[in-house]
């Protein structure tokens, strides 16, 4: 393994604050290599590439300092769609981070963590989930997701 990739796991190693910070920053600079027009898309968009799903992005709140959003992929049921993992991801521009508020992605069950010298259950859950944010908008990326304001298109038009 080259040495960037070992440093690059190793500042993914500790679950502290300051890691998840790192990881909230790595986060907020995958999304923009997805949506560099973040601020140019309203309501909900959607980017088509042959061979994968279909990624909506819904922005739900434009603040100065803050954008919420949803990612997620829509899969039918019948007549109605179901949305996996409906990550709802608020976005720190004055900060530069984004963090994943929540998901609907399937879970395993947290029950009650036993409580461990220097680890917090909080930050624990925090860390696990934008870990799978950082992975997922990777995979996105890879896939050749992008939303341009030129070229995302409206959901509704893509519906139809």
């Amino acid at each position: 393994m080259s040495q960037s990739a070992l440093s690059s796991l190793a500042r993914f190693q500790t679950h502290d604050l300051a890691a998840l910070i790192t990881l909230y920053e790595s986060n907020y600079l995958r999304l923009l290599k997805l949506a560099p027009e973040l601020g140019q898309i309203n309501g909900t968009v959607v980017s088509r590439v042959a061979g994968a799903l279909d990624l909506y992005m819904s922005v739900e709140e434009r603040f100065k300092y803050t954008t919420t959003l949803k990612l997620t992929y829509r899969f039918r049921d019948g007549d109605e769609y179901a949305l996996e993992p409906n990550a709802r991801v608020c976005v720190y521009h004055d900060v530069r981070c984004a963090e994943l508020l929540g998901h609907s992605r399937r879970k395993r069950p947290w029950g009650v963590l036993p409580w461990r010298v220097g680890r917090m259950a909080e930050l624990e859950r925090r860390w696990e989930m934008n870990r799978f944010l950082l992975k997922w908008l990777r995979f996105c990326s890879h896939q050749g997701h992008l939303f341009l304001a030129c070229t995302a298109k409206p959901a509704a038009v893509c519906e139809t």
